[in-house]
Protein backbone atom coordinates (compact mmCIF):
# COMPACT_ATOMS: atom_id res chain seq x y z
CA UNK A 1 0.00 0.00 0.00
CA UNK A 2 0.98 3.48 -1.21
CA UNK A 3 0.15 6.42 1.52
CA UNK A 4 -1.53 9.61 -0.28
CA UNK A 5 -1.53 12.99 1.39
CA UNK A 6 -4.85 14.97 0.87
CA UNK A 7 -5.65 18.56 1.73
CA UNK A 8 -8.67 20.59 0.89
CA UNK A 9 -9.13 24.70 1.73
CA UNK A 10 -12.63 26.37 0.90
CA UNK A 11 -13.34 28.55 -1.21
CA UNK A 12 -14.88 32.36 0.15
CA UNK A 13 -17.66 34.88 -0.84
CA UNK A 14 -16.40 38.37 0.47
CA UNK A 15 -19.26 40.19 2.11
CA UNK A 16 -18.13 43.29 2.64
CA UNK A 17 -14.55 45.38 2.89
CA UNK A 18 -12.67 43.64 -0.11
CA UNK A 19 -9.78 45.64 -1.33
CA UNK A 20 -9.59 47.46 2.10
CA UNK A 21 -6.74 44.16 2.65
CA UNK A 22 -4.40 45.56 -0.23
CA UNK A 23 -1.22 47.73 0.40
CA UNK A 24 -0.57 49.96 0.69
CA UNK A 25 -4.62 51.16 1.91
CA UNK A 26 -4.28 48.38 4.60
CA UNK A 27 -0.84 49.79 6.06
CA UNK A 28 -1.84 53.78 5.93
CA UNK A 29 -5.72 53.63 7.22
CA UNK A 30 -5.79 49.88 8.42
CA UNK A 31 -8.15 47.13 6.50
CA UNK A 32 -11.64 45.36 7.59
CA UNK A 33 -12.95 42.42 5.71
CA UNK A 34 -16.17 40.53 6.25
CA UNK A 35 -16.30 37.04 4.45
CA UNK A 36 -17.45 33.37 4.84
CA UNK A 37 -15.99 30.11 3.25
CA UNK A 38 -18.51 27.81 1.18
CA UNK A 39 -18.96 24.40 0.10
CA UNK A 40 -16.60 24.53 -2.97
CA UNK A 41 -12.77 23.48 -2.44
CA UNK A 42 -9.27 23.65 -3.66
CA UNK A 43 -7.83 19.94 -3.01
CA UNK A 44 -4.61 19.08 -3.36
CA UNK A 45 -3.01 15.47 -3.35
CA UNK A 46 1.15 14.25 -3.21
CA UNK A 47 2.09 10.94 -3.56
CA UNK A 48 6.09 10.05 -2.77
CA UNK A 49 7.81 8.96 -6.49
CA UNK A 50 10.53 6.44 -6.66
CA UNK A 51 12.30 8.26 -9.49
CA UNK A 52 13.72 11.09 -9.57
CA UNK A 53 11.32 13.70 -10.61
CA UNK A 54 8.78 15.88 -9.57
CA UNK A 55 5.01 16.15 -11.45
CA UNK A 56 2.81 19.07 -11.02
CA UNK A 57 -0.68 18.24 -12.31
CA UNK A 58 -3.70 20.90 -12.42
CA UNK A 59 -6.60 19.05 -13.42
CA UNK A 60 -9.01 21.46 -13.45
CA UNK A 61 -6.74 23.71 -15.67
CA UNK A 62 -5.58 20.44 -17.74
CA UNK A 63 -1.76 20.93 -17.53
CA UNK A 64 0.51 18.68 -16.32
CA UNK A 65 4.30 19.25 -15.93
CA UNK A 66 6.69 16.72 -15.11
CA UNK A 67 10.82 18.19 -14.19
CA UNK A 68 14.11 16.82 -13.43
CA UNK A 69 14.41 16.69 -9.12
CA UNK A 70 15.51 20.01 -8.11
CA UNK A 71 15.49 21.71 -5.02
CA UNK A 72 13.44 25.03 -6.66
CA UNK A 73 11.87 25.76 -10.12
CA UNK A 74 11.53 28.71 -12.02
CA UNK A 75 8.36 30.33 -11.24
CA UNK A 76 8.04 32.70 -13.96
CA UNK A 77 6.55 29.69 -16.08
CA UNK A 78 4.33 26.80 -16.00
CA UNK A 79 2.47 26.20 -13.44
CA UNK A 80 3.37 28.80 -10.95
CA UNK A 81 1.55 28.37 -8.29
CA UNK A 82 3.11 25.07 -7.99
CA UNK A 83 6.29 25.64 -8.32
CA UNK A 84 5.90 28.60 -5.60
CA UNK A 85 5.04 26.34 -2.74
CA UNK A 86 7.29 23.28 -3.54
CA UNK A 87 10.17 25.81 -3.61
CA UNK A 88 9.30 27.48 -0.59
CA UNK A 89 8.03 24.24 1.47
CA UNK A 90 11.25 22.64 0.90
CA UNK A 91 13.66 25.84 1.49
CA UNK A 92 12.25 25.93 5.03
CA UNK A 93 11.00 22.84 5.76
CA UNK A 94 13.43 20.39 4.75
CA UNK A 95 16.49 22.00 4.54
CA UNK A 96 16.88 22.69 0.80
CA UNK A 97 16.81 19.05 -0.13
CA UNK A 98 14.36 17.75 -2.93
CA UNK A 99 11.54 15.31 -2.52
CA UNK A 100 10.55 14.01 -5.55
CA UNK A 101 6.92 13.47 -5.55
CA UNK A 102 3.66 13.85 -7.60
CA UNK A 103 1.25 16.66 -6.29
CA UNK A 104 -2.41 16.80 -7.86
CA UNK A 105 -4.86 19.85 -7.64
CA UNK A 106 -8.55 20.76 -8.71
CA UNK A 107 -10.01 23.96 -7.78
CA UNK A 108 -14.26 23.41 -7.80
CA UNK A 109 -14.17 26.44 -9.23
CA UNK A 110 -12.36 28.62 -11.98
CA UNK A 111 -9.50 30.66 -11.21
CA UNK A 112 -10.41 34.47 -11.76
CA UNK A 113 -14.13 33.38 -10.37
CA UNK A 114 -14.03 36.20 -7.53
CA UNK A 115 -14.25 33.07 -4.77
CA UNK A 116 -10.55 33.51 -3.87
CA UNK A 117 -10.07 29.79 -5.58
CA UNK A 118 -5.92 30.69 -6.28
CA UNK A 119 -5.29 31.92 -2.80
CA UNK A 120 -7.46 28.69 -1.78
CA UNK A 121 -5.16 26.50 -3.96
CA UNK A 122 -2.02 28.15 -2.65
CA UNK A 123 -2.93 27.47 1.20
CA UNK A 124 -4.14 23.82 0.38
CA UNK A 125 -0.77 22.76 -1.23
CA UNK A 126 0.86 24.23 1.71
CA UNK A 127 -1.31 22.36 4.16
CA UNK A 128 -0.54 19.30 2.00
CA UNK A 129 3.22 19.74 2.07
CA UNK A 130 3.07 20.90 5.91
CA UNK A 131 1.21 17.13 6.52
CA UNK A 132 4.29 15.52 4.19
CA UNK A 133 7.01 17.42 6.21
CA UNK A 134 5.55 17.44 9.44
CA UNK A 135 6.00 21.05 9.41
CA UNK A 136 4.77 22.89 13.04
CA UNK A 137 2.51 25.49 11.63
CA UNK A 138 -0.74 26.81 12.69
CA UNK A 139 -3.81 28.77 10.58
CA UNK A 140 -1.93 31.88 10.80
CA UNK A 141 1.30 30.52 9.93
CA UNK A 142 -0.23 28.99 6.95
CA UNK A 143 -2.17 32.20 5.80
CA UNK A 144 0.82 34.26 5.97
CA UNK A 145 3.25 31.93 4.30
CA UNK A 146 0.73 31.09 1.28
CA UNK A 147 0.04 34.93 0.82
CA UNK A 148 4.41 35.63 0.74
CA UNK A 149 4.78 32.89 -1.90
CA UNK A 150 1.44 33.99 -4.27
CA UNK A 151 2.05 37.67 -3.53
CA UNK A 152 6.07 37.94 -3.22
CA UNK A 153 7.33 34.85 -4.66
CA UNK A 154 5.06 34.20 -7.50
CA UNK A 155 4.68 37.96 -7.78
CA UNK A 156 0.85 37.64 -8.20
CA UNK A 157 -0.72 41.01 -7.16
CA UNK A 158 -3.65 40.71 -4.72
CA UNK A 159 -4.75 41.20 -0.84
CA UNK A 160 -4.17 38.95 1.87
CA UNK A 161 -8.07 38.17 2.93
CA UNK A 162 -8.46 35.10 0.95
CA UNK A 163 -5.56 33.29 2.49
CA UNK A 164 -6.76 33.58 6.08
CA UNK A 165 -10.51 32.68 5.06
CA UNK A 166 -9.16 29.26 3.47
CA UNK A 167 -6.86 28.75 6.57
CA UNK A 168 -9.38 29.39 9.17
CA UNK A 169 -13.11 28.65 7.63
CA UNK A 170 -16.72 29.92 8.54
CA UNK A 171 -17.46 33.69 9.17
CA UNK A 172 -14.83 35.68 9.94
CA UNK A 173 -13.92 39.67 10.33
CA UNK A 174 -10.32 40.39 9.50
CA UNK A 175 -8.44 43.47 10.51
CA UNK A 176 -5.29 44.13 8.45
CA UNK A 177 -3.13 46.76 9.77
CA UNK A 178 0.76 48.06 8.24
CA UNK A 179 3.94 45.55 9.28
CA UNK A 180 1.29 42.72 7.71
CA UNK A 181 -0.42 42.28 10.93
CA UNK A 182 -3.50 40.49 10.23
CA UNK A 183 -6.38 39.86 13.30
CA UNK A 184 -8.94 37.24 12.73
CA UNK A 185 -12.04 38.00 14.54
CA UNK A 186 -14.46 34.39 13.83
CA UNK A 187 -17.50 35.53 14.28
CA UNK A 188 -20.51 33.05 16.51
CA UNK A 189 -23.49 33.62 14.18
CA UNK A 190 -26.50 32.16 15.41
CA UNK A 191 -27.79 28.89 13.37
CA UNK A 192 -30.89 30.41 12.67
CA UNK A 193 -29.37 33.53 11.04
CA UNK A 194 -26.80 31.77 8.79
CA UNK A 195 -29.77 29.37 7.75
CA UNK A 196 -31.64 32.20 6.74
CA UNK A 197 -28.36 33.98 5.19
CA UNK A 198 -27.63 30.86 3.08
CA UNK A 199 -31.61 30.39 2.16
CA UNK A 200 -31.38 33.97 0.58
CA UNK A 201 -28.22 33.90 -1.47
CA UNK A 202 -28.16 33.41 -5.15
CA UNK A 203 -24.64 33.14 -7.19
CA UNK A 204 -24.84 34.21 -10.33
CA UNK A 205 -21.33 33.51 -12.54
CA UNK A 206 -20.96 35.64 -15.65
CA UNK A 207 -18.88 33.21 -17.47
CA UNK A 208 -16.10 35.77 -17.61
CA UNK A 209 -12.76 34.95 -15.50
CA UNK A 210 -10.88 37.90 -15.30
CA UNK A 211 -7.41 39.13 -13.82
CA UNK A 212 -7.57 41.33 -10.76
CA UNK A 213 -4.60 42.65 -11.09
CA UNK A 214 -5.89 45.86 -13.47
CA UNK A 215 -8.69 46.50 -10.78
CA UNK A 216 -6.51 46.43 -8.11
CA UNK A 217 -3.55 48.40 -9.61
CA UNK A 218 -6.31 50.88 -10.44
CA UNK A 219 -7.26 50.88 -6.57
CA UNK A 220 -3.55 51.29 -5.58
CA UNK A 221 -3.22 54.17 -7.28
CA UNK A 222 -6.07 56.18 -6.11
CA UNK A 223 -4.61 56.34 -2.76
CA UNK A 224 -2.41 58.66 -3.51
CA UNK A 225 -4.51 60.62 -5.91
CA UNK A 226 -7.17 60.57 -3.55
CA UNK A 227 -10.65 61.66 -5.07
CA UNK A 228 -13.56 59.76 -4.95
CA UNK A 229 -11.78 56.16 -5.28
CA UNK A 230 -10.48 56.30 -1.54
CA UNK A 231 -13.56 57.74 -0.43
CA UNK A 232 -14.95 54.94 -2.27
CA UNK A 233 -12.44 52.14 -0.26
CA UNK A 234 -13.17 54.47 3.37
CA UNK A 235 -16.97 53.44 2.32
CA UNK A 236 -15.91 49.69 2.02
CA UNK A 237 -14.17 50.05 5.40
CA UNK A 238 -17.28 50.78 6.95
CA UNK A 239 -19.83 48.72 5.50
CA UNK A 240 -17.83 45.57 6.58
CA UNK A 241 -18.00 46.80 10.27
CA UNK A 242 -21.65 47.87 9.82
CA UNK A 243 -22.67 44.53 8.01
CA UNK A 244 -21.06 42.62 10.52
CA UNK A 245 -23.11 44.30 13.05
CA UNK A 246 -26.16 43.48 10.92
CA UNK A 247 -25.27 39.90 10.57
CA UNK A 248 -24.53 39.42 14.41
CA UNK A 249 -28.43 40.94 14.89
CA UNK A 250 -29.66 38.38 12.38
CA UNK A 251 -30.79 41.20 10.30
CA UNK A 252 -31.04 40.19 6.96
CA UNK A 253 -32.96 42.90 5.45
CA UNK A 254 -30.32 45.42 7.18
CA UNK A 255 -27.59 43.29 5.54
CA UNK A 256 -29.28 43.72 2.19
CA UNK A 257 -28.84 47.68 2.82
CA UNK A 258 -25.24 47.46 3.70
CA UNK A 259 -24.92 45.59 0.39
CA UNK A 260 -26.54 47.92 -1.86
CA UNK A 261 -24.24 50.73 -0.22
CA UNK A 262 -21.57 48.77 -0.27
CA UNK A 263 -21.59 47.71 -3.70
CA UNK A 264 -21.93 51.53 -4.80
CA UNK A 265 -18.83 52.35 -2.60
CA UNK A 266 -16.87 49.43 -4.70
CA UNK A 267 -17.65 51.43 -8.35
CA UNK A 268 -16.30 53.84 -6.97
CA UNK A 269 -12.70 52.40 -6.23
CA UNK A 270 -12.17 51.56 -10.10
CA UNK A 271 -13.96 51.66 -13.53
CA UNK A 272 -13.30 48.36 -14.24
CA UNK A 273 -15.15 46.87 -11.36
CA UNK A 274 -18.64 46.83 -13.26
CA UNK A 275 -19.33 46.22 -16.71
CA UNK A 276 -22.29 46.40 -18.61
CA UNK A 277 -23.16 42.81 -18.78
CA UNK A 278 -22.50 43.13 -14.47
CA UNK A 279 -25.53 46.24 -15.01
CA UNK A 280 -27.27 44.14 -16.61
CA UNK A 281 -27.87 41.41 -14.71
CA UNK A 282 -27.52 43.06 -11.25
CA UNK A 283 -31.18 45.46 -12.58
CA UNK A 284 -32.19 41.57 -13.84
CA UNK A 285 -32.04 40.32 -10.63
CA UNK A 286 -33.28 43.38 -8.53
CA UNK A 287 -36.06 43.70 -10.84
CA UNK A 288 -37.02 40.12 -10.03
CA UNK A 289 -37.25 40.56 -6.82
CA UNK A 290 -33.87 40.57 -5.30
CA UNK A 291 -33.08 43.05 -2.48
CA UNK A 292 -29.30 43.47 -2.92
CA UNK A 293 -26.45 42.10 -5.15
CA UNK A 294 -22.94 42.85 -5.70
CA UNK A 295 -19.82 41.50 -7.58
CA UNK A 296 -17.66 38.91 -4.96
CA UNK A 297 -14.26 39.66 -5.83
CA UNK A 298 -12.11 42.29 -7.27
CA UNK A 299 -14.71 42.73 -9.92
CA UNK A 300 -15.38 42.35 -13.88
CA UNK A 301 -16.45 39.20 -13.79
CA UNK A 302 -16.24 36.01 -12.08
CA UNK A 303 -19.46 36.02 -9.76
CA UNK A 304 -22.37 38.04 -8.52
CA UNK A 305 -24.02 37.23 -5.35
CA UNK A 306 -27.84 38.57 -4.85
CA UNK A 307 -29.63 38.47 -1.00
CA UNK A 308 -33.17 37.35 -2.01
CA UNK A 309 -36.40 36.13 0.47
CA UNK A 310 -36.27 32.60 0.27
CA UNK A 311 -39.47 32.53 -0.97
CA UNK A 312 -38.88 34.36 -4.14
CA UNK A 313 -35.39 32.95 -4.67
CA UNK A 314 -36.71 30.37 -7.15
CA UNK A 315 -38.37 33.16 -9.19
CA UNK A 316 -35.16 34.89 -9.46
CA UNK A 317 -33.30 31.72 -10.16
CA UNK A 318 -35.19 31.67 -13.58
CA UNK A 319 -35.38 34.68 -14.54
CA UNK A 320 -31.69 34.46 -13.99
CA UNK A 321 -31.31 30.98 -15.79
CA UNK A 322 -33.30 32.74 -18.27
CA UNK A 323 -30.94 35.04 -19.51
CA UNK A 324 -28.44 32.45 -21.05
CA UNK A 325 -25.72 34.80 -20.25
CA UNK A 326 -24.25 32.75 -17.17
CA UNK A 327 -24.67 30.30 -14.45
CA UNK A 328 -26.95 30.26 -11.79
CA UNK A 329 -25.93 28.63 -8.29
CA UNK A 330 -26.49 28.49 -4.94
CA UNK A 331 -23.81 27.54 -1.87
CA UNK A 332 -23.96 26.23 1.27
CA UNK A 333 -21.48 27.47 4.21
CA UNK A 334 -18.76 25.72 5.78
CA UNK A 335 -17.30 26.18 9.47
CA UNK A 336 -13.99 24.91 8.82
CA UNK A 337 -10.89 25.90 7.31
CA UNK A 338 -7.68 23.99 5.47
CA UNK A 339 -7.47 20.44 6.70
CA UNK A 340 -5.05 17.27 5.73
CA UNK A 341 -5.43 14.04 5.64
CA UNK A 342 -3.50 10.43 4.88
CA UNK A 343 -5.19 7.61 2.93
CA UNK A 344 -3.83 4.40 1.60
CA UNK A 345 -3.94 2.68 -1.69
CA UNK A 346 -3.34 -0.33 -3.78
CA UNK A 347 0.47 0.40 -4.81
Amino acid sequence: MSTIIRARAPLRLGLAGGGTDVSPFCDIHGGAVLNVTIDRYALASITRLSSDEVIFRSTDLGKEERLPLLSSYNTAEGLRLHRGVYNRMIKDFNGGHPIPLCLTTHVESPMGSGLGSSSALVVAMVEALRELLRAPLGEYDIARLAFDIERKDVGLNGGRQDQYSAAFGGFNFMEFAKDEHVLVNPLRIHSAYSNELEASLVLFFTGVSRESATIIENQTASISTGGSSLEGMHQLKADAIAMKEQLLRGNIHGLAEVLTHSWEAKKKTSSAVSTPKIERIYDLALGSGAMAGKVSGAGGGGFMMFIVDPERRAEVIAKLGAEGEGQVQTCGFTDTGVTAWRTQRPS
